[in-house]
């Protein structure tokens, strides 16, 4: 580098030193506010509630926000690289192989559990019990009137196991082939090609088994019985369904950089009630997002505001 811009950059460097060690404590705790915190917004609904909630929230705190859509694997290589600042809503039970080693490598930072009480499994609606008795054991769904019933012309002889879509992951997958199930997963398009199935078959009374999870508004507007799960071959994220932690994950400089949000989403949690009630706003009655979430915000200052006034300092 030329001695010239040498000069330069180490005035530069002085004179930001200078500014730093003159500006109030309160704006060094917020660090780089100028520059925007990229949330990773995830495919499905609960996951766009609670980052917008710690969206709003960090604007109250001085933050600019962006939220960044991002799948549930390839957000890990956001989170490496600092092209995405923080992932609020992380399933742990669904990391794939990166997230261990992006976390080994200390490119990312688990800061804690969102606190979200959780389901997750294979479900059928409730009808389902006659045309496979013996539900919610997993052993009725290897009967051959319950398979008959399930397969499509694109399975058979196989049934049908409606599973989440392909870059969630297909844990479900395993788990069929680890038991010999005679069953074919097929991949959703989306969460709400998820819901649209389990109501059009809960109305039609067609036969159906598929992969979900809780809290979820259309648990509260159907009624499924839960299949109780075949054994574990290993007690593995892979090969093994159990109610999952929700862990919030930052890129690792997140902290340095941004020392106030960073305290705010250590402290931000989710309540798995409250999540539902906004996710059917937002999903059944078709009404916005973030007029939902600034709804949630104005009634229960007494929930966030310890959270941003412990970040404060």
């Amino acid at each position: 580098m030329p001695k010239t811009i040498n000069r330069v950059r180490n005035a530069g460097i002085g004179l930001a030193l200078m500014l730093a060690a003159s500006a109030p404590v309160a704006a060094a705790d917020l660090g780089a506010k100028d520059e925007p915190i990229k949330l990773a917004m995830l495919e499905w609904t609960g996951a766009h509630v609670s980052t917008h909630i710690a969206g709003q929230l960090l604007e109250k705190l001085g933050y600019k926000v962006e939220y960044v859509t991002a799948g549930n694997f390839p957000q890990f290589s956001g989170l490496a690289d600092g092209s995405l600042s923080a992932s609020v809503e992380v399933w742990m039970n669904n990391v794939g192989d990166i997230y261990p080693k992006t976390l080994a490598a200390k490119q990312i930072e688990d800061i804690g559990k969102l606190d979200l009480k959780t389901r997750e499994g294979w479900i059928y609606p409730k009808f389902m019990e006659t045309v496979c008795p013996g539900l919610p054991d997993w052993t009725a769904l290897n009967k051959q009137e319950c398979v008959q019933a399930l397969a499509t012309p694109e399975t058979a002889p196989k049934g049908r196991f409606l599973d989440y879509p392909a870059d969630w992951g297909s844990r479900a997958a395993t788990i069929l082939a680890d038991n010999n199930m005679p069953y074919t997963a097929v991949p959703s398009g989306s969460e709400g090609a998820l819901v649209a199935e389990l109501e059009a078959a809960e109305a039609a009374k067609t036969p159906l088994v598929m992969m979900f999870w809780g809290p979820h508004y259309a648990l509260a507007e159907n009624d499924v019985g839960w299949v109780t799960m075949p054994p574990c071959k290993e007690q593995t994220n892979e090969h093994c369904i159990t109610p999952p932690d929700v862990d919030k994950i930052v890129w690792s400089g997140f902290g340095a950089k941004w020392p106030a949000a960073y305290a705010f989403l250590k402290a931000f949690k989710m309540d798995a009630g409250e999540q539902e009630k906004m996710m059917l706003a937002v999903d059944k009655k078709g009404e916005d997002l973030d007029a939902v979430v600034k709804a949630w915000i104005d009634k229960n200052e007494a929930v966030w505001k310890p959270w941003v006034d412990g970040a404060k300092g």
